[in-house]
């Protein structure tokens, strides 16, 4: 980790913070870094039941830094030494975060407190579930300076609202209430600003109870829905039925249940 992204851990709950409040959160090189390096780990970690991303000081993310963009003279085409190829090589990679995110076989929180624009609405649009201020203000940002958008939020966008919201969203760059963002299924559940941060530590709570292992094939098989047939998504929900039924959190569930008990998992 670095000071720009910091990194707890309790209860089975992996908490990252992108921390540069004084510009919103804005995205640096550091916590792109941080975010690539971090997200496979705890993708990796069995101990982690539950990826929480969030911002430090009241905002989420204002996405790429655009004072940064505007002293940057070498971001002009066309100059010596510009290389567009082996720039959109480096910044793809840099987007790979989105993809952990929305594929770790765990599930993914983003607890939206502030502002979140641009890149930062967008790695917010990757994770599973989202919690929003209601006053919360969201926007794609991207046609305000005059760019095409990035970090896969034109993907989840319009998986979540549909193709013609999520133009008119892109397009338009309105900015909308956390009230409004859950209106539209862009957000899941929405709190008072101030009881934001502990809405959201109770809900990773829950989620880390959850039963891992079949939560991750969960996943599997609606991210398989996105873009496959009915035939392709049975086959997938087949197999991964099958492997649930030998996890020990199955069995031991199962008993539970005839015993009228509470299950408890433990991601077995």
């Amino acid at each position: 980790m670095n000071d720009h992204l910091i990194e707890t851990f309790a209860e089975g709950v992996a908490t990252l913070t992108m921390n540069r409040p004084e510009a919103r959160n804005a995205l640096t090189a550091q916590m792109q870094a941080g975010l690539s390096e971090a997200l496979p780990r705890l993708a990796a970690d069995p101990k982690v039941r539950c990826v929480v991303l969030t911002g430090a000081g009241g905002a989420f993310c204002a996405g790429g830094d655009v004072k940064g963009f505007a002293a940057d003279t070498s971001r002009g085409g066309g100059g010596t030494g510009f290389n567009l190829e082996a720039r959109a090589h480096g910044l793809r990679a840099s987007t790979e975060v989105v993809r952990w995110l929305h594929e770790m076989p765990k599930p993914t929180l983003a607890v939206i407190g502030g502002p979140a624009a641009g890149a930062g609405l967008s790695l917010a649009l990757a994770c599973d579930l989202r919690l929003a201020a209601d006053d919360a203000k969201l926007t794609t940002a991207f046609s305000k300076v005059g760019l095409s958008g990035d970090y896969g939020g034109s993907y989840f966008l319009s998986h979540l609202v549909g193709a013609a919201k999520a133009r008119e969203l892109y397009f338009t760059a309105d900015v909308i209430s956390g009230a409004e963002a859950h209106r539209l299924g862009i957000v899941n559940r929405v709190a008072p600003r101030a009881e934001v941060e502990a809405a959201g530590a109770a809900w990773a709570r829950q989620l880390a109870a959850l039963p891992t292992l079949a939560v991750g094939y969960m996943k599997r098989n609606l991210n398989t829905a996105d873009h496959a047939t009915l035939s392709e998504v049975l086959d997938v929900e087949a197999t991964h039925m099958v492997r649930t039924m030998m996890t020990e959190d199955h069995k031991n569930a199962s008993a539970a249940f005839v015993r009228k008990e509470t299950p408890v998992f433990e991601g077995r």
